[in-house]
């Protein structure tokens, strides 16, 4: 029976776990640029009174977004610029939703 750790899965798994890691910290400006977009579009909408908090929200968690990216330390700090940023795009789209073009 062969070992685990000399599995050619395994390997290439852990192999996958390593090379992901590092890439975390390098996405934060995708993630960023994406809810730039998304507000950029829900901005040009007709807002309902209901969007306009949404779309705040969506600024606010944006400008923490960038902040946590630039002053980041450690990979916790890519890690929450990256939430706050998805979160902004998901209050943007919110709020595009309730809107019309």
């Amino acid at each position: 029976m062969k070992s685990l750790s000399r599995s050619p899965i395994a390997l290439a798994v852990v192999a996958v776990a390593f090379s992901a890691a590092p890439a975390l910290g390098w996405n934060c400006p995708v993630q960023i640029k994406a809810a730039e977009d998304a507000i950029k579009r829900t901005e040009a909408m007709k807002l309902s009174p209901e969007a306009k908090p949404l779309l705040e929200d969506a600024r606010r968690l944006l400008a923490e977004a960038r902040k946590s990216h630039a002053n980041a330390q450690a990979k916790v700090d890519h890690a929450n610029a990256m939430w706050k940023a998805k979160a902004a795009l998901a209050e943007a789209e919110s709020a595009a939703a309730l809107s019309t073009p």
